[in-house]
């Protein structure tokens, strides 16, 4: 009687029938390929530290009192967050009247507090400026790039400087020495030669070409002083 029915149970295992229709299959397959492409790589160490410190100075603004909005954040506010970090601060900063006051290498401890370092507030305010912009601030009302915010970081890199004994300097960029014509000798002799080899950089010589040690179509120009006042000459060696 049951088999007669016109009704949908639930189909037999051993029936030899599929357990699901071939809409569902392909509705599964797409839900399957939409999660697969939506999968994002993972975070450079870099964006995941600028996330965190987003979430903490946020965090900061929500139990500051009066409580702070974003829109309503300044370079003062900024400057009043760095002060209060550094009480998780563990660098040493002698204060004057320490005996290890400019020392960089105490020979015994101190009772100076901890404070953060200027290279660690410095990294810090840049990923938060480039953060503030992110997420929909606007460049000229940054307060992280105040005026005020770079006076202070001065300040605590210059006064960090005299009490660690430690200066920071900037790193000088070494720029190309200038090749002008009065560094080349007025007389000199220039021998051109083919058929030099050119390795790459290796003493065997064996680095490139086709294994002959002959670079056809290569040419060595040597340039030597020459002590006769005669004028420039080149010589090819057949």
């Amino acid at each position: 009687m049951d088999s007669a029915s016109g009704g949908t149970g639930a189909p037999d295992p051993n029936s030899g029938e599929p357990s699901a229709s071939p809409a569902a299959t392909g509705a599964s397959s797409s839900s399957q390929g939409q999660a697969e492409g939506s999968f994002q790589a993972p975070l450079s160490r870099y964006e995941s530290q600028k996330r965190r410190d987003w979430n903490t100075f946020l965090q900061y603004l929500k139990n500051h009192r009066p409580p702070l909005t974003l829109a309503r954040c300044s370079g003062a506010h900024v400057i009043e967050f760095l002060k209060y970090l550094d009480q998780f601060g563990k660098t040493k900063v002698h204060i004057t009247g320490c005996p290890y006051f400019g020392h960089p290498s105490p020979p015994a401890p101190c009772a100076c507090p901890l404070k953060q370092a200027w290279g660690s507030l410095d990294a810090l305010i840049g990923r938060l400026r480039a953060a503030y912009e992110e997420n929909g601030g606007k460049p000229e009302s940054n307060p992280f790039g105040a005026k005020a915010v770079r006076i202070y970081l001065r300040e605590v890199r210059e006064g960090q400087a005299k009490a660690r004994g430690i200066p920071y300097e900037k790193k000088k960029r070494k720029r190309p020495a200038a090749v002008t014509a009065a560094a080349v000798p007025a007389n000199i002799s220039v021998s051109v030669s083919q058929g030099v080899e050119i390795g790459d950089g290796s003493s065997s010589g064996g680095g490139g070409g086709d294994g002959s040690g002959n670079f056809g179509g290569e040419t060595s120009t040597v340039i030597a002083a020459s002590t006769a006042p005669a004028a420039a000459t080149t010589t090819t060696a057949v």
